[in-house]
């Protein structure tokens, strides 16, 4: 069998010394673990392709341009490629260099492989029979975790990519400090403060910065209609578009909103849908595995009482709320929450949020991978004493629950935290926090 054509053109594109497209670097890193297949995952046009060519740009710094080689799949003329094709492009590579086999590592970057049938058992195969390391990425419509894990029968570690990160979206126009944030000048904070605020309307999606607002928001409802058609009713077969674009609603334009499945239910009920409550379930599901929102649950060792309670819907970008909240009924603090829920799962924390025994909440508590806890209430505002004793009382009651947490309290304006300097809270603004050190990674 001869290479397809295309796939050679690939190949030979591949190994070339060329320059590619310039790009902002990402804050993510591979884990470190030899011997599996490294799948980077996420939402649609957060970055995954431009994630791939960063991680080839940086191998190619150390090593020659063919010892680092992407090759995508997505391509009309690569339809219905027969799996035998991987190896005849493996076989073709190692032909050309034969002084590599066996004796120097090779990494591939594959993007969209998941197109070719039988691509789970050729990098299975690959892995063990040759010197490689392999990173694939393609859309939630075919590559879920899950399903990673299961067809490559544990070979896999996954890297979540996500819209850009405060420090990334300042990096992206050139203006990423080379401070930590307590040492800006007055000068320099002003103009990150300036940035923040537009963070908050623009969000992290790369091809939505500085896009004029009508057109981001077309564009970003674009990229969501998208994941409704590509990734969920055509996966899925769901016959109940209706229902399943009003619950995208509902999410999108209430975030931090608590979602009961039952009262969702009821006013689908109320609205003329037939829709079972598991078939609710499954479209939140199908929700979170497309990457388009995050489910928080009640911060609890019991099962039962975490099931039994509302779980707070985010969004997975704050842009994405701008867009579907047409009516400006979107709250400046509910968009703070939603980037510092976006932190925290970058920084790979076990989130839930907390309520007191007297009706408080504590908008995070987050369990690090070092053991560490902190209690994270989120405020945008705190002129108001009754706004102020709220929080804070939530915060002493929430640490009665959890008397190893850290309290922290996030602030979005710095004046606000000069005014607020507590001996048992930490008090920072939400940029201070999210520029803190060095990227977490």
């Amino acid at each position: 069998m001869a290479l397809h054509p295309i796939l050679l053109e690939k190949l030979n594109e591949a190994v070339s010394a060329g320059e590619g497209q310039p790009f902002t670097q990402r804050d993510a890193r591979l884990p470190a673990i030899p011997g599996k297949v490294h799948a980077v995952i996420g939402m649609r046009r957060a970055g995954k392709t431009t994630f791939l060519r960063q991680l080839q740009s940086e191998r190619r710094k150390t090593f020659p341009p063919e010892r680092a080689l992407y090759v995508s799949f997505d391509d009309d003329r690569l339809m219905d490629l027969p799996s035998g094709q991987l190896s005849q492009l493996l076989e073709e590579y190692y032909r050309r260099y034969p002084e590599l086999r066996g004796k120097e590592t090779v990494s591939w970057y594959l993007d969209e492989i998941q197109l070719v049938n039988g691509w789970e058992r050729f990098l299975r195969r690959v892995l063990d029979s040759e010197r490689v390391d392999v990173a694939v990425s393609g859309s939630s419509a075919r590559l879920l975790s899950r399903e990673i894990h299961t067809s490559l029968r544990g070979r896999s570690v996954e890297t979540i990519i996500r819209p850009f990160s405060f420090r990334e979206f300042l990096r992206h126009r050139g203006e990423e400090p080379a401070t930590s944030a307590e040492r800006l000048t007055a000068n320099e904070r002003s103009l990150i403060e300036k940035r923040f605020r537009e963070y908050l309307q623009q969000g992290g999606f790369p091809e939505a910065q500085r896009l004029p607002a009508g057109l981001r928001t077309e564009l970003l409802q674009g990229y969501v209609n998208t994941v409704l058609f590509r990734d969920i009713l055509e996966r899925y077969h769901i016959t109940q578009v209706a229902a399943l674009r009003w619950l995208v609603r509902q999410c999108l334009r209430n975030p931090a909103g608590a979602m009961s499945v039952h009262r969702l239910y009821q006013d689908l009920r109320a609205q003329g849908h037939g829709i079972s409550k598991d078939a609710l379930h499954a479209m939140f599901g199908h929700l979170s595995d497309a990457f388009l929102i995050s489910a928080v649950p009640l911060s609890t060792d019991s099962e039962r009482k975490r099931n039994s309670n509302p779980r707070k819907i985010y969004p997975v970008d704050t842009a994405l709320i701008h867009a579907f909240d047409v009516a400006g009924r979107s709250n400046e603090g509910h968009a703070l929450e939603t980037v510092v829920l976006g932190e925290l799962e970058r920084r790979k924390a076990d989130v839930g949020y907390v309520k007191s025994t007297s009706g408080f909440e504590v908008d995070f508590h987050a369990r690090f991978l070092d053991g560490k806890e902190e209690l994270i209430q989120v405020c945008a505002d705190l002129s108001s004493a009754q706004t102020r004793e709220r929080e804070l009382r939530a915060l002493r009651e929430a640490s009665l629950e959890h008397p190893r947490a850290l309290k922290r309290l996030l602030l979005l304006d710095h004046e606000q935290t000069l005014q607020m300097q507590l001996p048992e809270v930490s008090v920072q603004t939400v940029y201070e926090w999210l520029l803190r050190g060095e990227p977490i990674l």
